[in-house]
C-alpha cells in the first residue's frame, strides 16, 4: 500500500495483529536509495507494527533520492548541506504528525529506523523533538550536531531509547564517527552502547536479529 496524499511519498505495511492503539515504525533510507530499500525488513518485524517507509524529498540522477545534498569539494573534501538537512529534519517531524493522524496510530509509541543518511536524520529528529519519538534504531550513521534544533539540551529525553550499530570496517562512514554517539547521548542522560559488526556499510544478519529483538522489547 502506498500513498501520495501526505507531504512525503511513502509505502505502508499494515499490522497483521490489530491492537486498540497501533504502534508505528517509520523507516528512512540512505543517500541515493529509496523507500523500497529498508522496507524489505518489514515482513520479519513485529506483526503489531504499522510500518511506513518514506522516500527522501530530493530526487537524484539517474535514480535514487537524498535527504540532503553531499558535495565533493577539492579544498573542503566531502561536506553536507546542513540547511537542506535541517529542512528535511522538520519535514520528517511534520510527516510523523500527519501520518499518525491519517492512519490513526499511537502517538506515544513511535519508533524510527534509519540507515546511513536516514540515521543522521533520525538522530536529528529524535534529539530535536524527543516528545514525538519513543525508539530510535540508528544503523550505520552518526550524530551531526550542526542539524540539531537550537535549545535541544533543555528537552526531556527520559522516554527516548536508542539502538545504535555500525560496521567496524565501514568504508563510507568511519566507525569512529559512530563511536561518538554513545558519548554524546550519555550527556543527555541516555545510555546507548554502539553495537559493532564485522561488516562494511551495510546490515549484517546478526545485526538485523539484534535490533529486531530490541524493538520487540521496546514497543
Amino acid at each position: 500500500m502506498s500513498s501520495n496524499t501526505l507531504s512525503l511519498y511513502h509505502i505502508i505495511k499494515e499490522p497483521t495483529v490489530k491492537k486498540e492503539k497501533t504502534p508505528v515504525l517509520f523507516m528512512f533510507h540512505g543517500y541515493g536509495s529509496d523507500e523500497n530499500d529498508l522496507f524489505s525488513f518489514s515482513s520479519e518485524l513485529s506483526e503489531e507494527l504499522c510500518i511506513i517507509s518514506v522516500r527522501a524529498p530530493y530526487p537524484m540522477q539517474p535514480q535514487g533520492n537524498a535527504w540532503y545534498a553531499i558535495y565533493f569539494d577539492t579544498d573542503k573534501g566531502k561536506f553536507s548541506d546542513d540547511e537542506q538537512a535541517i529542512e528535511s529534519r522538520d519535514k520528517i517531524a511534520n510527516f510523523i504528525d500527519e501520518a499518525i493522524e491519517a492512519y490513526n496510530l499511537d502517538k506515544n509509541n513511535v519508533s524510527i529506523l534509519g540507515f546511513s543518511q536516514g540515521t543522521i536524520l533520525s538522530y536529528a529528529v529524535a534529539i530535536s523533538y524527543p516528545e514525538k519519538i519513543k525508539n530510535v534504531i540508528a544503523l550505520s550513521g552518526y550524530i551531526n550536531e550542526g542539524i540539531l534544533k537550537e535549545g535541544y539540551k533543555d528537552s526531556d529525553f527520559s522516554s527516548l531509547n536508542f539502538y545504535c550499530s555500525h560496521g567496524s570496517v565501514d568504508q563510507v562512514i568511519p566507525v569512529d564517527w559512530a563511536r561518538k554517539a554513545p558519548i554524546f547521548l550519555k550527556k543527555l542522560g541516555i545510555t546507548a552502547p554502539l553495537n559493532e559488526f564485522m561488516v562494511g556499510h551495510g546490515v549484517a544478519p546478526q545485526n538485523f536479529y539484534q535490533f529486531k529483538d530490541w524493538l520487540e522489547n521496546h514497543i
